[in-house]
């Protein structure tokens, strides 16, 4: 199973850009992301080496397939999460 992890900052300018694009993918592919602020939750920040928000991780198989730092276009995103799933 894939699990899709974006991570996120309150007042990011890129998150807030990033937002509408995950749920355009959620919507078009039936995936659920977890959205997730690190400085809340700061065990990921060692976890998966948080250097930049917004990451976008795909997890499969408990080990980081993908990782996407910054803004990432729907089209990537698609591609990648597609790759995995299949």
């Amino acid at each position: 199973m894939l699990r899709v992890i974006s991570f996120f900052q309150e007042g990011c300018m890129a998150c807030e850009e990033q937002d509408p694009i995950n749920r355009e993918v959620e919507e078009a592919l039936g995936i659920q992301f977890e959205a997730i602020n690190p400085l809340q939750e700061r065990s990921y920040i060692d976890t998966y080496h948080l250097q930049v928000t917004p990451t976008v991780l795909l997890i499969k198989d408990d080990r980081v397939v993908e990782r996407f730092e910054g803004v990432v276009h729907r089209e990537q995103l698609e591609e990648a999460i597609r790759k995995h799933v299949s």
